[in-house]
């Protein structure tokens, strides 16, 4: 085997990350470990990182402002396909993984890296978004999973094994919740959320970071209204936005509204079922208005056939398969029927609740004359007993057998 000398770490300086580091270098002969970090909108997460990375043994670290395209070219394609996994999730750290794995492997080759590390568990889904990425443009390249190899087996270990060796940690066992931020989301895993029978604690000081509870949102409504072109946001209340600052314009407005949070047990692609809470307070809202806008703009076969294609999506994003044929196939679908999703959606946001407040779109195929319960010229209401015989003719014809087939039973 091909000895290690060189390792490209996938770095968030949360506790995975911060002790790998030192055990690469225990392990691979005092490899030289280059860190990677991918700013997908971690905020002050990423404060101070390179002098620790670089004090706990990483000789430089990249960090990469990836947040643009994370939005233009994962977010916005998942939001238009109406992507949601089980109903709830949102997708945050699912597609947060193949940007920041794509630019791994891109430092990594020009780096010369012998492998690729990431500090993934081997219980859950990122090991797998991390590696497919990897092995759709590296496939030759190594790849090192610490958790599935070494000795440490809980949280609590990893905490011994970093107090042992001096290395800083952010975090102390009290508040040991594992959390994954970026701009679209954030997530809470471990502790006290590991029993689905225990409420999440959302009034506790620290825990939202994202939202406010519903107790503590105003008590009056606030009004906002979406824009959009071919599918894509592109205004808030009327404000032209790029893609990152309307994020972070609806984040700002939902979570003091308590919108996007949603506390599920979700199937994980290994197998087992696991606990989290999510704060999506822009996304829910861009998801709501964008779900909304498409009632009035999609035909009724192509938005039903669309829900499927949505369940699909979902799965391929969730279970790490990003770049592949098939969603890249979806994709091209999908932009086909956002052609006409364009117009205005205004939401009524109360106490983490949205309640739809309007909507407009010069395509819209609502049409008031064929709708009204008004008399009308337009619409022959006679017309409707042709096609519910035509319609029901199989319901009819079965019955009319059946019938038959009982009259003879009792003949004979």
């Amino acid at each position: 085997m091909k000895e290690i000398k060189k390792v490209v770490l996938a770095y968030s300086g949360g506790l995975d990350t911060s002790i790998i580091i030192h055990w690469l270098k225990e392990n691979y002969n005092n490899c030289e470990v280059i860190a990677v970090s991918g700013d997908v909108g971690q905020g002050t997460e990423l404060d101070g990182l390179e002098e620790k990375a670089l004090k706990t043994g990483a000789s430089k670290l990249y960090i990469e402002d990836l947040k643009k395209e994370f939005v233009e070219d994962y977010i916005f394609p998942t939001l238009k396909a109406g992507a949601v996994y089980e109903k709830d999730y949102l997708l945050g750290t699912s597609f947060a993984r193949p940007i920041i794995a794509k630019r791994i492997v891109e430092i990594a080759k020009a780096e010369g890296a012998d492998a690729i590390c990431h500090g993934c568990t081997g219980k859950g889904n990122d090991q797998v978004r991390f590696e497919l990425t990897i092995k759709a443009f590296a496939p030759g390249m190594k790849i090192i999973a610490p958790w599935r190899i070494w000795d440490i087996k809980s949280r609590e270990e990893e905490m011994d094994y970093a107090e042992a060796r001096n290395i800083p940690l952010k975090i102390s066992r009290e508040t040991n919740y594992s959390k994954d931020k970026n701009l679209w989301h954030l997530s809470h895993e471990g502790m006290d959320l590991e029993t689905p029978a225990n409420e999440p604690q959302y009034n506790k000081p620290g825990f939202l970071e994202l939202c406010v509870s519903p107790e503590q949102a105003p008590d009056e409504p606030t009004y906002v209204t979406i824009s959009f072109e071919k599918g894509i946001p592109v205004a808030v209340d009327g404000e032209k936005l790029g893609p990152v600052e309307l994020i972070y314009k609806l984040n700002e407005i939902g979570g003091k509204n308590a919108i996007g949070l949603a506390d599920l047990v979700e199937n994980r692609l290994v197998g087992m079922k696991s606990r989290g809470v999510y704060e999506n307070p822009g996304g829910a809202i861009l998801y709501r208005a964008h779900q909304v806008l498409e009632t009035i703009t999609l035909d009724r076969d192509t938005q039903h056939y669309k829900e499927i294609i949505a369940l699909r999506y979902a799965e391929l994003v969730y279970f790490g398969q990003w770049f592949t044929p098939l969603r890249e196939a979806l994709d091209a679908f999908v932009d086909k029927t956002q052609e006409n999703v364009t117009g205005d959606v205004r939401l009524k946001l109360y106490k983490g609740n949205m309640i739809n407040a309007g909507v407009t779109s010069p395509y819209s195929l609502y049409s008031e004359a064929f709708a009204t319960f008004d008399e009308d010229e337009v619409y022959n209401q006679k017309d409707a007993e042709g096609f519910i015989n035509l319609f029901g003719l199989p319901i009819t014809v079965r019955a009319i057998l059946e019938q038959e087939r009982k009259e003879k039973n009792k003949q004979n």
